[in-house]
């Protein structure tokens, strides 16, 4: 079922007719409600009536309806009154002139002592009246038969009246839902026809953003929105891996390109052993390059898609453990490397890949700090996050690098010289990621370079 017709259905006709039944059984109930008050008015009325049949001068039988002096005040809706003798013959009524009411003769109905009863009778012209019969007895012992008479004809004007105007107003409202619900079916057509249409580019390998924004903000808004925002990250996750190919590619040639002018210098003429020592001696050295490139891409491929074991663990004891791992090189190098944490922060993390990224910090604070500077390693609680941060005295990074230095193979001008492919610091920001965190440099540092690596101290949502 298309969705206009499925809105029609469950938003206009179903709540429609859901009314209209709602409103015929509010009318039934309205109309026993106004009968039972009826009813209760004719009781009174036969009560008081009952009660002073006989108290006129000598005991004279009559009805104090027909002497009241607001007798022509309520007549159009007063009750009409009749006094029959236990054999059925009538003795008075009021008024005078039967007005459509069922005039039959009566009977005292069921025993003298017997409750009043209530009934329903329908006059030669088809209208509804409520009677009520009561036994009465005289003075003189002898029984008669009150019986009252009230027309239906204003309890079923009343709610015929309510039914009209219920069920017009029903219509209307049948009617406006129709239209609301018509207009948002068209509404809604087009929003998921748009995220239909990003669907089709997205299947067809288009990944370029959708022209118009969805800007509701209910669920359809946020699943155009979710879906945009998975387009953009699967956009720069394909630039990205065009980026990382581009420049693997570029990394693996110069090295093979070396070894193959070595070995070609070789094959071209006789070579002392000395010689060929060295020609070797440099192709092994492209292929521990190699090696070593091949290697960092492996730990970048398992930092961004491997199995994790995250697990709750304690922060500063895996920082300490680097810190006291990379103390022996730093010696070698005339460096002092500080270690500055609480005695425990309790953080979920994959212990392998988050020690690889401090190792990657380390690493590089190493690499470019001068001899006898000094290397400081920081963990700090900051709300929700844990960041540990790697400061070093060496050249530093331009601000303009800040962003592009975490992107593989990237090298800025003062590392040119440095060993390394530049894949270490994209690793760190993939580890990050990975944990629902980020890596960036610090601003705004005097000297030298801070690294920092913030981690939730909970896991997130997806990560």
């Amino acid at each position: 079922m298309r969705l206009t017709r499925r809105l029609w259905l469950l938003g206009a006709l179903l709540p429609s007719l859901a009314t209209l039944g709602a409103l015929l059984v509010a009318g039934q109930l309205f109309r026993a409600d106004l009968e039972s008050s009826l009813d209760r008015a004719l009781l009174a009325q036969a009560a008081v009536e009952s009660v002073s049949l006989f108290d006129g001068p000598g005991q004279k039988v009559h009805l104090h309806m027909a002497v009241s002096p607001l007798v022509e005040q309520v007549r159009p809706f007063a009750p009409q009154g009749y006094l029959y003798q236990s054999d059925g013959r009538l003795v008075m009524r009021y008024p005078p002139i039967a007005e459509g009411a069922p005039e039959e003769p009566r009977r005292v109905p069921g025993t003298h002592e017997g409750p009043p009863v209530l009934s329903t009778r329908v006059a030669r012209d088809g209208s509804r009246w409520r009677e009520v019969m009561v036994n009465v007895s005289s003075p003189q012992g002898e029984w008669y038969g009150l019986r009252l008479l009230a027309s239906l004809g204003q309890v079923d004007r009343s709610v015929d009246s309510y039914f009209r105007l219920a069920f017009s107003l029903a219509a209307v409202t049948g009617l406006l839902l129709l239209g609301v619900q018509t207009l948002q079916a068209r509404r809604l057509s087009r929003r998921l026809a748009a995220i239909r249409l990003n669907l089709e580019r997205l299947r067809e390998g288009n990944l370029t953003p959708p022209t118009e924004a969805d800007a509701g903000q209910d669920e359809i808004g946020q699943l155009s929105a979710a879906l945009a925002e998975a387009t953009a990250r699967v956009r720069g996750a394909r630039e990205a891996q065009e980026r990382l190919i581009a420049n693997a590619a570029h990394e693996l040639r110069t090295p093979l390109a070396l070894m193959r002018t070595s070995m070609d210098l070789g094959l071209r003429r006789e070579r002392s052993p000395e010689e060929l020592r060295d020609a070797l001696q440099d192709a092994r050295s492209e292929v521990d390059r190699l090696a070593l490139l091949a290697d960092t891409l492996l730990d970048m491929a398992t930092a961004g898609r491997g199995s994790w074991d995250r697990k709750k663990g304690d922060l500063c004891a895996l920082l300490t453990q680097a810190v006291e791992g990379s103390r022996a090189e730093a010696e070698r190098r005339g460096l002092l490397v500080h270690l500055e944490a609480p005695d425990r922060a309790e953080a979920w993390f994959d212990a392998g890949s988050l020690r690889q990224a401090v190792d990657n910090l380390l690493g590089n604070a190493l690499k470019f700090s001068p001899r006898g500077g000094e290397i400081h390693v920081r963990l700090t609680l900051d709300g929700a996050l844990h960041r540990v941060s790697v400061a070093d005295a060496g050249p530093g990074i331009p601000p303009s690098d800040h962003v592009a230095v975490f992107e593989p193979f990237h090298r800025v001008a003062s590392a040119e010289a440095m060993p390394g492919v530049g894949l270490g610091l994209a690793i760190v920001q993939e580890v990050a990621r990975r944990h629902g965190g980020r890596a960036y440099v610090a601003p705004e540092v005097r000297r030298g370079t801070e690294m920092v690596l913030e981690l939730p101290t909970a896991p997130r949502a997806g990560t």
